[in-house]
């Protein structure tokens, strides 16, 4: 009697289904809900730091389209935030312009110096790059200082912020915070549209491989020149947005440090999210001042510690964290 064989297939893999789209779309409005609640319940002051995370956050929004998909590197975001922060200032100050039309034209200045810069960009890369950007970011500040005439030199500008109108029943802290979240709100959806379009798939694609990108068609020195424009841009108008915030501009608030600062917050929170220039913007905020707080001494050192940390556990910033630990979460089937 012959023995039988018998033949067990594997049982088939079953796919992780992708996350419902809806749950993004709640938990983005969830969100926004907590972000127009929040400043009824803070004090004026923690009302001002989430402002200036805000603020952070469009900054490094430009900057993340830079880095985190375009792949180009960049310790000058600093001196575009200035560029756009000065633009702003002096048409405050000068011209005597309306709040409103400070953003489009600071922006604008941004863009065009960005473009300008683009162009060098196109034949640097790596280590190159992120020196020709430094150089811009060193000589920015006596730059400021010398023409005392327009800018105020190192005494700066003072200007006053923009008041809330009588109808909306704010205060001061509150109306600023929510022209800065009108415009945070309007720079993501920029972004998230740009990054959906054509221009978003051939930043991955220069980000990804150059020679692959330039064989598939991807014009590279348009694209990264285009890279550098559209961060410079978001950067002034975060600076802009941060004029009318602090009410006042001084070159020793653009140094070097802000460029390295930015960069190391983009890192932490996430290159190539959106999500990411939100923790970057919270990182920038707070973690400085936590490390003054620590040491008074040496804050630098804790600053540069806190980052090393984060990066031992999040090698892909804080939003790479998060995505991991939600698809760890069991889902139903």
């Amino acid at each position: 009697m012959s023995a039988t064989k018998v033949v067990t297939e594997p049982a088939p893999l079953r796919a992780r289904r992708p996350p419902d789209p809806r749950w993004r779309w709640v938990a983005l409005a969830l969100l926004l809900a907590a972000a127009v609640y929040a400043p009824f319940q803070l004090a004026p002051f923690h009302v001002f730091q989430l402002t200036m995370v805000l603020v952070y956050a469009v900054a490094l929004l430009g900057l993340n389209l830079l880095v985190g998909h375009a792949g180009q590197i960049s310790l000058g975001h600093g001196a575009f935030f200035a560029v756009g922060a000065y633009s702003g200032a002096i048409l405050l100050d000068r011209w005597e312009l309306p709040y409103p039309l400070t953003l489009p034209v600071a922006a604008g200045v941004a863009f065009v110096l960005g473009l300008a810069l683009g162009v060098p960009a196109m034949r640097l890369r790596g280590l190159y790059l992120a020196l020709v950007t430094l150089a811009i970011a060193i000589f920015l500040v006596p730059l400021l200082k010398r023409f005392e005439e327009v800018t105020g030199g190192s005494m700066g500008l003072t200007l006053a912020k923009p008041a809330p109108p009588a109808w909306s029943g704010l205060a001061e802290d509150q109306w600023l915070y929510f022209l800065t979240l009108i415009v945070a709100v309007a720079a993501f959806l920029l972004a998230a549209g740009l990054l959906r379009s054509r221009v978003g798939r051939a930043l991955h694609a220069l980000r990804d491989n150059e020679t692959a990108a330039e064989v598939m068609g991807v014009r590279l020195s348009f694209y990264k020149t285009l890279a550098f424009a559209w961060s410079a841009m978001f950067a002034g108008a975060a600076g802009c947005v941060y004029t009318w915030v602090i009410g006042f501009v001084s070159p020793d608030s653009f140094t070097v440090n802000l460029s390295i600062t930015l960069l190391a917050g983009l890192v932490v929170g996430g290159l190539g999210s959106l999500p990411g220039p939100v923790l970057g913007g919270l990182f920038v905020m707070f973690v400085p001042s936590i490390s003054q707080d620590v040491n008074d001494a040496a804050p630098g050192v804790i600053f540069g510690l806190l980052i090393i940390v984060v990066m031992y556990v999040a090698p892909t910033g804080l939003a790479g964290l998060a995505g991991r630990l939600v698809k760890k979460i069991p889902r139903k089937e």
